[in-house]
């Protein structure tokens, strides 16, 4: 298996990026990887290369700051890009970067092309949950309207990803919401409810945001708008908690005595709500398997970027999701 990974992509690449494609090579060496971006920058950081790893110049990079499409249709050497054509000329079949996410989701769709029948590809990543599964969260940004038609395709896209990637034999899938009962939400949530009750999905209902993360479904399902608003509130309560700790953990010296005691157990929670240890979020839907990655992720997140991608593909991941949406036509 072929895994294209966007070498230039991120806010520590290629550094970063290149030492997570060796230590993934090293592991797996069933995975040829090929790290996409100037050679001369990548082997600043590569050392010995393994024969599983390989690199394909370009001289283009999309910065964080380039206008999406703009940027995937006029700088056609970008890594990013490059990297969508290894997906769909069929030389890889996975592609991983860390970079813009707007150009990703464009190149997803503009390069790599969707899969027959899906109408909106949506954006996957998992958030941490108390019990360490985590919950596969979509759309989370790469579409701000839905209709009820989309949160259904994303329930059976999302439904498919835990399956074959996590090997949940019948995912929870829930519906976002205001209140548990059905006739809570807007026109969007009350329309989906009664179309996810008839999905070939496990579908337990509305769930409100505050039990996302105590573990009550495997995949909520959401109009970016709504999912976006819930990533970033949520990344946000966690940066103000650690830091309100920090503080508190410093004052005195009782207080670092305590901070010295607690922290084996505060360092073992912060790691089970670290996305690096997630790896990264597909972009579901695409003709292809697409990974996003934070754009701060470090080695350890490319490597566990290239071990979801590898799942991804030893159980067709892609093949599965157009199977079921394309049942019956």
């Amino acid at each position: 298996m072929r895994i294209a990974i966007d070498a230039m992509g991120g806010d520590h690449a290629p550094k970063v990026v290149v030492e997570g494609a060796l230590a993934a090579a090293k592991e797996w060496t069933d995975v040829e990887i090929i790290l996409v971006g100037n050679t001369a920058a990548i082997e600043a950081h590569l050392g010995e290369r393994p024969a599983n790893l390989t690199i394909r110049h370009t001289e283009e990079v999309i910065e964080a700051d380039d206008e999406p499409v703009k940027a995937v249709r006029r700088k056609k050497d970008a890594s990013m890009v490059v990297a969508g054509k290894l997906v769909r000329e069929k030389e890889a079949e996975a592609m991983i970067s860390a970079g813009n996410t707007g150009a990703l989701m464009t190149t997803g769709l503009l390069v790599v092309g969707r899969i027959p029948g899906i109408e909106r590809p949506a954006l996957a990543p998992m958030l941490p949950t108390i019990d360490g599964n985590g919950v596969l969260a979509l759309d989370l940004g790469a579409n701000m309207d839905a209709t009820a038609e989309h949160l259904t395709q994303y329930a059976i896209m999302g439904s498919i990803y835990r399956n074959k990637v996590h090997g949940i034999a019948n995912p929870r899938v829930g519906l976002l919401n205001v209140g548990t009962e059905a006739m809570k939400g807007n026109e969007l949530t009350k329309a989906a409810y009664p179309l996810l009750e008839q999905a070939p999905v496990e579908f337990i209902g509305n769930v409100e945001s505050r039990d996302v993360l105590r573990a009550g479904c495997d995949v909520i399902v959401c109009d970016g708008f709504a999912g976006n608003i819930m990533l970033k509130s949520l990344e946000g309560a966690a940066s103000v908690f650690f830091s309100v700790l920090k503080t508190e953990f410093t004052k005195t010296w009782y207080s670092k005595l305590a901070a010295a005691i607690l922290k084996p157990g505060i360092m073992k929670f912060r790691k089970q709500f670290d996305y690096k240890e997630h790896g990264a979020g597909p972009l579901l839907g695409i003709q292809g398997l697409v990974l996003k990655c934070h754009g701060s992720s470090d080695a350890n997140a490319i490597k566990n970027a290239v071990r979801q991608a590898r799942i991804a593909i030893q159980n067709d991941l892609v093949g599965a999701i157009s199977a079921e949406i394309n049942h019956g036509k």
